[in-house]
């Protein structure tokens, strides 16, 4: 029987822990990575990622910059190829009746959010992406930008600026919730 020093017995330790660190890492980057990918997610979008976030008990800033960018990742593909899909759709069997149903109800929304908005539209667009409630978000407010035929670069500059503002409600939300709880 050979006898085993406190060298190898130490050897083992800092490599377990090593292994330790090691899936640490993996794990928090799983972790990042669903809450990028519920970002991305249409209703649930950044009002979804950084409540579960904060329940990983991941840094908010850091979580708050993924969920950003995955909530905007989708915004130029709603804006350009979203109405288009609607309109290809529209005449389909199964899938007319609720293709047709979308364009109507987007183009009547659009119009009378044109209407009650009048020159201040970007800013609309604005606070609706932003007020984080069911069925405002970046999906809702590009595809409603995208039915006004409004400028894309001022779109998506109004669909960012309501996302950032949504996500430090809900970050700051988050935060204090999970604060409380704890």
């Amino acid at each position: 029987v050979e006898s085993r020093g406190l060298g190898d017995v130490y050897k083992r330790q800092m490599l377990y822990c090593h292994r330790c660190k090691k899936t640490r890492k993996e794990d928090s980057m799983i972790k990042y990575l669903t809450i990028f990918l519920i970002s991305m997610v249409p209703i649930v979008e950044l009002r979804g990622a950084l409540p579960y976030a904060a329940v990983f008990g991941l840094p908010m800033v850091p979580s708050y910059i993924i969920c950003v960018i995955g909530n905007m990742l989708p915004v130029p593909f709603i804006f350009f190829f979203a109405r288009k899909v609607l309109i290809w759709g529209a005449d389909k069997k199964f899938i007319g009746k609720f293709f047709t149903w979308c364009l109507d109800k987007g183009e009547r929304g659009g119009e009378k959010l044109k209407s009650k908005a009048g020159k201040g539209l970007y800013v609309a667009l604005l606070l609706f992406v932003g007020i984080p409630l069911p069925g405002t978000g970046a999906w809702t407010g590009t595809l409603a930008a995208s039915f006004l035929k409004m400028n894309f670069k001022s779109s998506v500059l109004a669909a960012m600026c309501g996302v950032l503002l949504a996500g430090v409600i809900m970050m700051t939300l988050s935060a204090g919730f999970f604060s409380l709880i704890q």
